[in-house]
């Protein structure tokens, strides 16, 4: 294994069509790994390798591939320091409905290049993954692409890097010219233009001194960037005080690394990938500032006989502990898992411990991975990533490591789905073949849930947007040649309680023989704000406030057992339940006929009748909705916003365009994007996230229940 403070794992996210895949593309080009330039536009991207990736142009999986970057490295020659760096890079998709491949590549990445569009700045889904790189304390560097296009502004990006996403913003170069006569950058640290090479495709690229209509500017920012890293080490504080000159290379760059890694800064670059300027100095930036897995803190994992916190070091000598965080179904292999080795040595054909199912795993075959081609590799180690083929039982976030020394590491945070799809097999002979394909899809997927709808007998989908649906079923038609149809979308509606109530349910049933006897007297109602504080990813809030044993203890958790189940189905339209509190208080029992079975069916009972009573409210999902307009169709579009019940947050303007902000109900926006291009002739662009949940107006909630009588059951 290379030395791990070589090593580096970073992933590039951003917002869709920033230029992610174009990046990476130029990235293998340098470091030797294609030899020609494959375009997103013509299909031919290495990490864009799935058919409908192809077809639509944008990345729908994301692609890990690896690589070595040489550095230092001075116009292609080497310095006598040069070193092999190693990249394990993740491309990622910009959609929102594929953001559960951002959130999981996240957690297990050290840095980021988080990009952005010169002439877009800062969108609605650069937002999402910065939250996402801030919840997982990813460093993180600043690429301001498309430098070449029209309305390009590096400065304004940094600004809007500041205001929006509350980041220390430094930019640590200056762009030489925009849009047509972009030609190179001023690097802010060695004070040097650098300008590429338009005829060797950027490869190679010339010092030059500073222009000279530039060097104001070029001094402010010198300036603003040693004073940003002078902030941030207290002997450079004193020499920026004395004399600003005095400050070398080397301490800039250790102070801005120290920073970054810190979370303290984020360094801004700037290019433009397609027209294969800038990459080189990016890379070099990420040699120099993300850390290496060593830099890191000692990766966090709980000990599961003892519950005790324990940490692993990035070391090989370390036991093995690695975190699963992408199943993939290959045809030729089977099934693959990516997994990142956090410590410790793996030989392929050996046994790692499962935490989730309990089971041993032998690892047939480890693989590093480029995009969707395999190469096989002896061993992985600490701090590496990889793939292995082997897995009888595998899901995404599973804990992997030596039986010996077990240990439990931190999950991945997965987003409810807020769309569903109702499919059903053409033919007899679709039926297990559809079986198996959603099997295998919901393996690969953590977003994509299914359910049987009891009246209907169809099979509902439930996903994070149209698009993600839409990919899901063509994949079951091409992928596992499956025939369906399918039908309009649904919104995933949830409910909630409005009141606490007090309530009493007593269960008796006597047939001949031992009867069932329960009997629970509790309160039923919306969950503490303190409580859904402290447990974000938690829907039901317990409370056993029973004392002097009026209900033996091991009866408690099938009465806990009775209500959460109760929640998949709530007593209003039969949507799951969002956020309930049930505090158990009093209750009595039977020495012969109680038991945990009558107790819990008592308690689903119980959830049916009182619910009713507790103020029940259908909420509806509501979405983040942007537009962006030309001026002249501003009336129209945000009338027809107004129409969707939508309610405008704000307008913002990007160049000659306008940028409307606005928060609609999901069940209004069906189809919208059509529609939109209809108001537009085609020139306006809109985005779409998921914001939170919100009481459904009464004439909606209505509407609903009418087209779901039936579907809730009553007490038997």
């Amino acid at each position: 294994m290379a030395d791990l403070k070589l090593q580096r794992n970073f992933g590039i996210a951003a917002h869709i069509d920033a230029g992610k895949t174009t990046t990476t593309e130029r990235i293998l080009r340098y470091t030797g790994m294609i030899h020609k330039i494959g375009e997103v536009h013509d299909g031919a991207a290495t990490t864009d390798w799935m058919e409908q990736e192809k077809e639509r142009g944008i990345t729908i999986t994301s692609a890990a591939v690896s690589c070595q970057w040489q550095f230092p490295t001075t116009l292609g020659k080497k310095d006598a320091n040069t070193k092999d760096y190693y990249f394990n890079i993740i491309d990622t998709p910009g959609h929102v409905d594929f953001t559960v491949e951002v959130e999981r590549s996240m957690r297990v990445l050290d840095g980021l290049i988080a990009l952005f569009s010169a002439v877009d700045g800062v969108e609605p889904q650069s937002e999402t993954v910065w939250r996402q790189a801030n919840r997982y304390k990813v460093p993180r560097i600043g690429f301001v692409n498309k430098m070449d296009r029209a309305g390009a502004d590096f400065l304004m990006v940094v600004t809007q890097v500041r205001e929006m996403l509350g980041a220390k913003a430094v930019p640590l170069q200056l762009p030489i010219g925009a849009e047509d006569h972009f030609t190179g950058v001023v690097d802010l640290i060695r004070m040097k233009a650098i300008i590429w090479d338009d005829a060797t495709e950027g490869m190679t690229y010339v010092e030059n001194p500073i222009p000279d209509d530039m060097k104001e500017d070029v001094d402010y920012w010198r300036a603003q960037l040693i004073e940003a890293v002078a902030e941030y080490d207290d002997k450079l504080m004193e020499k920026f005080f004395e004399n600003p000159d005095s400050i070398s290379e080397d301490e800039v760059h250790e102070a801005i690394r120290k920073a970054t890694i810190d979370l303290s800064i984020v360094p801004m670059m700037c290019g433009s990938s397609f027209k294969n300027k800038g990459v080189q100095t990016a890379l070099d930036a990420v040699c120099r500032y993300l850390p290496s897995p060593v830099d890191v803190d000692d990766t966090e994992g709980t000990n599961p006989d003892t519950g005790e916190k324990v940490y692993r070091k990035p070391n090989a000598k370390e036991p093995f502990a690695a975190l699963a965080f992408k199943i993939m179904t290959d045809p030729f292999v089977g099934r693959l898992a990516f997994f990142r080795c956090y410590s410790g040595h793996l030989d392929a054909g050996s046994y790692v411990k499962n935490m989730r199912s309990g089971k041993n795993e032998r690892i047939s075959r480890i693989m590093k991975m480029f995009a969707n081609k395999q190469n096989p590799i002896d061993f992985i180690e600490a701090g590496d990533i990889a793939a292995a083929v082997g897995f009888k039982e595998i899901k995404t976030g599973d804990t992997l490591c030596d039986e010996n020394h077990p240990i439990v590491l931190e999950n991945m945070f997965i987003p409810e789905p807020v769309i569903s799809v109702a499919v059903e097999p053409k033919t007899q002979a679709d039926v297990d073949k559809m079986g198996m394909a959603i099997a295998k899809l919901v393996e690969e997927d953590p977003t994509l849930r299914v359910k049987t709808d009891e009246d209907t007998g169809q099979t509902i989908l439930s996903g994070m947007g149209e698009l993600h649906l839409e990919i899901i079923v063509d994949r079951m038609r091409r992928e596992f040649k499956v025939e369906i149809n399918q039908g309009n979308p649904q919104v995933a509606y949830k409910e909630s309680f409005g009141k606490m109530i007090e309530h009493r349910e007593v269960l008796k049933k006597q047939s001949g023989g031992r009867g069932k006897f329960a009997d629970i007297e509790f309160e039923i109602g919306p969950a503490d704000v303190e409580w859904l504080t402290e447990n974000k990813d938690k829907h039901f809030q317990f409370v056993n406030d029973i004392f002097g044993g009026s209900i033996p203890k091991e009866f408690i958790p099938a009465i806990n057992k009775g209500f959460e189940t109760s929640m998949t189905q709530g007593v209003l339209a039969g949507y799951p339940v969002n956020n309930m509190k049930v505090r158990v208080t009093d209750g009595s029992y039977h020495d012969v006929d109680s038991d945990s079975m009558s107790f819990e069916l008592c308690a689903k009972a119980a959830f049916r009748n009182a619910g009713k009573k507790a103020k029940p409210t259908l909420l509806e999902p509501i979405m983040k909705v942007e537009v962006v307009t030309p001026d002249q169709y501003m009336g129209d579009v945000t009338g027809d916003l107004n129409r969707r019940r939508g309610m405008l947050e704000g307008m913002d303007s990007r160049g000659n365009l306008q940028v409307i902000k606005a928060k609609v109900p999901l069940s209004e926006m069906f189809g919208y994007v059509t529609q939109l291009r209809s108001l537009s002739s085609g020139r306006a662009t809109s985005t779409m996230e998921f914001s939170h949940y919100n009481p459904a107006p009464n004439n909606i909630a209505e509407e609903v229940m009418a087209k779901n009588k039936g579907k809730v059951k009553d007490d038997e």
